[in-house]
């Protein structure tokens, strides 16, 4: 996984036919995806349950191009080999998740995997000030965390601060929650280079008609890049 700062889009599997999960990879990626967006959460740091690692195991050989597992559990850290040794290309913790996040980039970094971390509506840039130098991408969340298909929160000003906080260090900025034809130019105009996009790449289509997903798709590339 190389870093350029092209506008890369990850559908979150959350959005996903959970029924065919590996078709529905490999439809997305057939249909244009650069990354595959897997939403973890746990019931605790967030309302609501998703997948394990076993799930990320079972679905890895259905992807080519990266992983990239969004861990919303706390405490985070008993997990991350278990994602890692899951075939994770990104793991990303919450700042909040853990006592130690700097640890716990160690720990992602240690396994393996790429390190991100992230932040929620409420969490101010300055929480990764000190931690830049263990990323490789900053995940700023639009939504509150816990649910697809919410109403996109204006975090322009976060990721302009970001992108200048980080200079000319290798670090993606990730975009997750209400990601659109209409709110991607937003956030890719602040520094934005990676997008998040749940309902909006699959309403539509289904593993029997990918057609919906690849339109989707160029769609808010398109508005991105515009």
């Amino acid at each position: 996984m190389s870093l350029d700062r092209s506008i890369k889009i990850a559908p979150s599997i959350l959005a996903a036919d959970f029924a065919n999960f590996g078709a529905e990879c490999e439809a997305i990626e057939a249909q244009g995806a650069d990354w595959v967006h897997v939403d973890v959460m746990d019931g605790h740091f967030v309302p609501n349950i998703t997948f394990g690692p076993e799930m990320c195991a079972a679905i890895r050989p259905h992807i080519k191009r990266v992983m990239d597992v969004h861990l919303m559990i706390a405490p985070v850290d008993p997990y991350v080999d278990a994602f890692a040794k899951a075939g994770a290309d990104i793991i990303t913790a919450h700042v909040e998740a853990g006592p130690h996040i700097h640890r716990t980039l160690q720990a992602i970094r240690g396994a393996g995997a790429k390190a991100g971390v992230a932040l929620n509506p409420g969490t101010p840039a300055e929480a990764v000030a000190e931690l830049l130098d263990m990323v490789d991408l900053i995940c700023v969340m639009t939504v509150n965390p816990g649910f697809g298909g919410q109403k996109f929160i204006d975090m322009t000003g976060k990721v302009r601060a970001l992108r200048a906080m980080i200079g000319d260090r290798p670090i993606h900025i990730e975009i997750d929650g209400g990601v659109d034809p209409t709110t991607a130019p937003l956030v890719t105009a602040a520094g934005a280079d990676v997008l998040v996009a749940g309902s909006a790449v699959f309403k539509g289509g289904s593993v029997s008609d990918p057609a919906p997903y690849g339109a989707n798709i160029r769609a808010i590339r398109a508005a991105a890049t515009a």
